[in-house]
């Protein structure tokens, strides 16, 4: 059986083939909070960098992300941190660049 995070990752990759994709499970670090359940596996940050982004802006980069993983929310998906990012401002980024 596969995790939400194996899931995330396989419909992200198909939905944006990015450069970079991290998921990480956050879930512990939300024990007692809203949505937490006791199995995890309900809150993440995730980081995208993809060319798909460029042009959008960071609602609409969000809006898709959240578009792709409608299935996770409705599955116990309860919350992302998102970082969404073009190839180029991640190279600003590890730049140090604003």
């Amino acid at each position: 059986m596969s995790t939400r995070a194996d899931r995330m990752r396989t419909l992200l990759l198909t939905a944006f083939t990015p450069e970079e994709l991290n998921i990480t499970d956050d879930s512990h670090l939300h024990a007692g909070h809203a949505g937490a359940r006791p199995g995890g596996e309900t809150h993440y940050t995730v980081r995208v960098v993809s060319s798909g982004f460029a042009g959008q802006s960071r609602v609409a980069r969000s809006r898709a992300v959240h578009a792709a993983l409608e299935a996770e929310f409705g599955a116990g998906l309860h919350a992302l941190s998102l970082r969404l990012l073009t190839p180029e401002e991640a190279g600003r980024e590890a730049a140090g660049a604003p």
